[in-house]
């Protein structure tokens, strides 16, 4: 039976209780998910474990390398338990927070003339860092207060606090509990990785998983103190982090923050990959210019030759629907057009009521974006700028790889990639069709999962380590999966010996079955 062929850009979807069955896993693989989400915001870690079991065994039984992200909760500030589902606030009433750890129930709220109802909340210095005039923003910016001052009160006193942050309801609602808070005007003095943080990182190393997302980043420092960490806690055997390989996780930065926009060049060149976190963005800073922010994301991460993750809010509208708006779909393509990876699913698979359509709708929308983007490809190759000044010569060779395709209409690029490099050096170069990437190492096609365009495989080294042996089973690979027919011309990049980590240094122009391949550039 012919295996489709995956879209270019890849499909990231969240797993949650809608989707934690082995049946819907395995449905959401076919239907073309080439990564998984673990939220370690929500679920515990037992719940983790089981859907990562549940993830591979899926991936195994269809012999498919899946990824596996981790999403750090990051230093989310939190409104704590609230009582009886809830207090409801509106525009000219006033609120007091009390800093604490959040896992009170809040004071007893009066009526208007008895007193302002009273919040616990998960971050205990929000009475020093928030300023009279700052923004207080709870639930995703649902409900929109302005700081009036922090002041002691009685509320504080009957938790020893020494003060609360009296807050004025701009726009109001119902405050329930766990909700986030966003202080988009404020300089929190709060580290990017919390404890609960580094207790998920020693969780992610211990259990394999092959990415994480490092959340609310505001600097490229809190992206190298985590890779620092993480090449300690991996046995890195000559290659420390990075996408390409190495035992070191890679770290997706999420961009949430305005801070992170500032400093994005910087994150950029210290990450392995950047996500468009569009929820906490569009809180943190005025909605309207969060497309603009979007672009600008994207073209980062392409200047630097590393995978971008747009996400949030993509399909929503299908949490309980089994179709997308028009705008939800526009919104789809777009990031296609502007050149991401991959887009992400959160609440659509994670507690959606419609998960495997969700990501069958997706795939259409991606496949007929591509479908037109192929049509109006550009006539020249665009390199990432900073990854082709390096002169690397995998990336030269990835470069010219691109020109001999376009001239010999080649439907293919395939390439040994035991590491990912070679990959993800033709993944930058975005030649417009796929690129199928051999490996002989499990955890390697899985790192390849974000890689806009790349098909990771795994395949045995052929016992002579040739470059003929290989041309042989590909073939033999191709036909089987029905990606190629006899005749079709593809190209072929390798280093040698194959099977071990080599710089790219041959290009072949092969036709599939033919036992010539032709030219040969080294």
């Amino acid at each position: 039976m012919p295996s489709p062929r995956p879209t270019l850009a890849k499909i990231l979807a969240t797993v949650g209780p809608a989707s934690e069955s082995y049946e819907v896993i395995g449905k959401l693989i076919d239907a073309g998910v080439a990564c998984f989400r673990l939220n370690f915001s929500h679920g515990t870690l037992e719940d983790h474990l089981r859907r990562l079991s549940v993830i591979r065994s899926a991936a195994e039984d269809r012999g498919v390398p899946v990824g596996v992200l981790g999403d750090l909760p990051g230093p989310k500030i939190r409104i704590g338990t609230v009582a009886d589902g809830g207090v409801r606030v509106s525009a000219g009433d006033d609120f007091l927070i009390v800093p604490g750890s959040g896992t009170a129930s809040a004071l007893e709220p009066g009526a208007a003339a008895r007193g302002p109802a009273v919040f616990d909340c998960t971050y205990a210095g929000i009475c020093r860092d928030v300023r009279p005039g700052h923004k207080v923003l709870i639930n995703d910016g649902a409900i929109r207060a302005l700081a009036v001052e922090p002041e002691p009160g009685d509320g504080a006193r009957a938790r020893g606090v020494a003060g609360v942050l009296r807050c004025r309801v701009i726009t109001g609602g119902l405050v329930t509990s766990g909700k986030g808070i966003n202080l988009p005007q404020t300089e929190l003095a709060i580290p990017a990785l919390t404890p609960r943080d580094w207790t998920c990182v020693e969780w992610a190393v211990r259990y394999g998983l092959d990415f994480l997302a490092l959340s609310f980043v505001r600097s490229a420092a809190e992206v190298r103190e985590l890779k620092d960490k993480l090449d300690g806690m991996c046995s890195v055997d000559g290659n420390a982090g990075g996408i390409a390989g190495g035992a070191s996780i890679p770290v997706i930065a999420k961009i949430e923050k305005p801070q992170a926009l500032t400093n994005l060049e910087e994150i950029a060149a210290a990450s392995d990959g950047l996500m468009v976190a569009r929820g906490d963005l569009g809180v943190e800073m005025d909605i309207a210019q969060v497309p603009v922010a979007q672009k600008r994301i994207v073209a980062a991460a392409d200047a630097f030759g590393k995978p971008c993750i747009v996400a949030t809010q993509m399909l929503e509208s299908m949490i309980i629907s089994p179709m997308p708006t028009r705008a939800e779909a526009g919104d789809v393509a777009t990031a296609i057009f502007q050149g991401a990876d991959a887009v992400m699913l959160s609440a659509e698979t994670a507690a959606g009521q419609y998960p495997v359509v969700t990501v069958e709708t997706m795939r259409r929308i991606i496949e007929h974006a591509e479908a037109w983007s192929r049509e109006s490809a550009p006539a020249v190759a665009s390199p990432p700028l900073k990854v082709l000044a390096s002169g690397y010569r995998t990336a030269s060779l990835a470069h010219g790889a691109w020109y001999v395709a376009r001239d010999v209409r080649a439907k293919l690029i395939v390439c040994w990639s035991q590491r990912g490099g070679t990959a993800r050096y033709l993944s930058q170069t975005s030649p417009g069709i796929p690129i199928i990437a051999y490996s002989s190492s499990v955890r390697e096609t899985r790192r390849m999962a974000l890689l806009k365009g790349v098909i990771a495989l795994r395949m045995d080294p052929p016992p002579d380590s040739s470059l003929a042996a290989w041309n042989r089973a590909v073939d033999h690979d191709l036909l089987t999966r029905e990606w190629a027919k006899l005749g079709e011309p593809v190209v072929l990049i390798a280093g040698r010996p194959l099977g071990v980590q080599a710089p790219a240094s041959a290009l072949i122009i092969h036709y599939v079955g033919s036992t010539d391949s032709g030219f040969h550039a080294f």
